[in-house]
């Protein structure tokens, strides 16, 4: 065989291999209707949109938190968005002008800048419960202050 012969089927068998190669990955992925959610890789746990913020001074926080059996905070509010992941256990909680919500193991939780949290408990009297708080920050400031027209904050 010539060197161009010799280059046209070294590249023919390679695309020929990688045809192969694509269509039996192709045929190991689920499809999106058949996906067990337990065994994906990655998956959008939560999304929700932010307020308008200043870019060029963002920080993120991330506390965990920890409530054992029957606790809870005072009433508290956070200058800044949080979004809430429990980790076990469930949360109880309520923002001034919303319903009450629990959120258990695996969810996710969003809260508007200046939020007056009337609850945030342990929803258990048995078993603690521990979630994350991530704090997105535009401006320093602590991440608890006492709401409005009350003194000192939570130290939760």
């Amino acid at each position: 065989m010539t060197p161009l012969r010799t280059c046209n089927a070294f590249v023919a068998a390679t695309v020929c291999a990688a045809i192969s190669m694509c269509t039996a990955v192709a045929a190991q992925v689920p499809s999106p209707g058949s996906r067990d959610k337990a065994t994906e890789p990655a998956r959008i746990a939560f999304s929700h949109a932010l307020p308008q913020l200043d870019g060029g001074h963002l920080n993120i926080t991330v506390v965990e938190v920890t409530y054992g059996p029957g606790e809870s905070s005072p009433p508290h509010s956070h200058p800044c968005a949080v979004v809430g992941y429990v980790i076990h256990g469930a949360l109880r909680t309520r923002v001034q002008g919303e319903a009450e919500a629990v959120y258990k193991a695996g969810e996710s939780f969003y809260e508007a800048p200046d939020g007056v949290h009337l609850v945030a408990a342990n929803a258990s009297a048995k078993t603690p419960v521990k979630f994350l708080a991530y704090f997105v920050c535009d401006h320093n400031t602590p991440l608890n202050v006492a709401p409005p027209g009350t003194t000192g904050a939570g130290s939760k």
